[in-house]
């Protein structure tokens, strides 16, 4: 099944390449891998969020941090198709590495991030599973719960 067809079938519409908020490009070549910038969860230009990631109000909660980082894997998945040309053209993900900015006590980092795992591996299927890293940040850029970079295989 091609990957446009996975993505219908999921319900997924693949969102626009989010511009860089400062001085990189959102994704590059290096043989045959894709390498994409680290990508937070933009929604037509706009944080839905921002904030700490933490288990009291008013931080940011765990369940929402984790579908954010599902959104930041999507546009790490815009990225890398955008860089190759053709979203056909990835055949899998590599790795993943996920930051949450968090409260020092929180430590469901790898739980927010699997929201990026999970989604990859819905679309990619054994393709998509991958090495991983999720840790714990103070700040993010423009104060973002979550950021997620993504390496993929591609032909």
């Amino acid at each position: 099944m091609s990957l446009a067809a996975r993505l219908a079938e999921l319900g997924i519409e693949l969102p626009s390449v989010v511009p860089p908020v400062a001085a990189y490009v959102p994704a590059v070549v290096h043989g045959d891998l894709v390498y994409t910038s680290g990508q937070l969860p933009m929604v037509g230009g706009v944080l839905p969020a921002v904030g700490k990631v933490g288990d009291a109000e008013p931080l940011v909660a765990a369940s929402a941090a984790k579908g954010y980082a599902r959104q930041s894997a999507l546009n790490a998945l815009a990225a890398a198709a955008a860089v190759v040309g053709d979203l056909e053209r990835l055949t899998g993900v590599v790795k993943v590495t996920g930051f949450v900015a968090s409260v020092p006590e929180f430590t469901g980092q790898p739980g927010v991030i699997n929201g990026a795992s999970e989604v990859l591996g819905e679309i990619f299927g054994e393709a998509g599973r991958h090495a991983r890293s999720a840790v714990g940040v103070p700040v993010l850029p423009l104060d973002s719960p979550v950021e997620v970079e993504v390496v993929f295989s591609f032909v």
